[in-house]
């Protein structure tokens, strides 16, 4: 019985006698084992150190840790332990790079396209173990003081860690020897200023929701309240502002001075001395015009009652008209005509 989705189809009678693989001629690793008949698998190699390309026009180096779909191959052995060989491709270059292992020192090593980079002298760290070659191993065996000693290193070093071992001990037990008052005192700290990160969040939500901010806001910082207390906004008089408001004209006109400005100046100081004082002269003889109209326009003139000059006008807001004195009487047979009508 073929289950779903359990690989190629078996027919009825071929089940139990062969797989779905054999039968079609595939290989349980697909397009992994296509040379598999050369000995030659697909993995994904990893580079254990940096190396440079030899195959690049100008100095590559590919770094520690790119992987690489690389052809492994067995190459040799070195007494029971196989030698395989990873070959690869940089697609930078299309140049091919091989790698092999190496049993007798365990390490890698760069056979083809490339040089391993020099990152100086090995300096074996603690808790590293070193290999030894077989003539390290029988002057070892031959020497009986250097085998003493190696005893004595190692007791030493047995002592040390079994210490190191206890002291953790005695310092996790003193931690957590009660760990009910150890979650008292972290609650404690954590209900120190609670209301006041909550009410702070609480603000925050509600400057994002009126604002439609989609970021977060960070908490409030003394550096900022600082930077803020430098900055001053200047005091505004109503009564001078509407005055200048109504006194200004209602079509500006281009002054030349302005064009002067807008292209690159190359006078000297003299000339720009003069420049400014023309300047000047302009701003007050626009301030002395606006003045001016504002006396002399009839449409305000007309609007302002008796003894309300110091009070300034509001354009667009109506005021009552006052009270004539003497109120108009119509006079009989006045007419815009010299004749009867009917």
């Amino acid at each position: 019985m073929q289950g779903f989705n359990m690989g190629r189809y078996v027919p009825p009678d071929q089940e139990g006698l062969m797989s779905g693989n054999q039968l079609h001629g595939k290989h349980a690793l697909g397009a992994r084992a296509n040379k598999i008949s050369q000995g030659i698998l697909t993995v994904r190699f990893e580079m254990p150190y940096p190396i440079w390309c030899t195959h690049c026009p100008k100095p590559t180096i590919i770094g520690q840790g790119v992987r690489f779909n690389a052809e492994k191959k067995k190459v040799g052995n070195y007494h029971s332990s196989p030698i395989f060989s990873f070959r690869m491709k940089h697609v930078a270059c299309g140049g091919w790079i091989e790698i092999r292992t190496d049993p007798k020192n365990t390490a890698y090593v760069v056979t083809e396209g490339a040089r391993k980079r020099d990152l100086g002298e090995y300096k074996a760290e603690e808790g590293d173990v070193k290999i030894l070659t077989q003539e390290e191993r029988e002057a070892i065996r031959d020497n009986a003081f250097a085998a003493l000693e190696g005893k004595v290193e190692d007791k030493k070093r047995l002592e040390q860690s079994k210490q190191r071992l206890e002291e953790l001990q005695e310092l996790s037990q003193q931690q957590w020897d009660d760990p009910y008052e150890h979650n008292k005192k972290l609650r404690e700290l954590f209900r120190v200023g609670r209301k006041q990160r909550e009410k702070d969040a609480s603000v925050s939500v509600a400057l994002q929701d009126r604002m439609s901010l989609g970021t977060d806001l960070l908490p409030e910082h003394e550096d900022d309240v600082r930077r803020a207390g430098f900055i001053e906004f200047g005091g505004l008089d109503p009564e001078k502002a509407v005055g200048k408001a109504v006194s200004a004209p209602l079509f500006k006109t281009e002054d030349s001075t302005a064009k002067m400005k807008s292209k690159p100046s190359r006078h000297s100081k003299k000339r720009k001395a003069e420049d400014s004082l023309k300047q000047k002269t302009a701003n007050l003889a626009a301030e002395i015009r606006g003045n001016t109209r504002a006396a002399m326009d009839p449409f305000l003139i007309g609007s302002r009652p008796s003894g309300s000059a110091s009070k300034p006008l509001l354009l667009g807001v109506k005021r009552k008209r006052p009270r004539l004195e003497e109120s108009l009487v119509p006079t009989s047979g006045a007419g815009l005509v010299d004749y009867d009508s009917d």
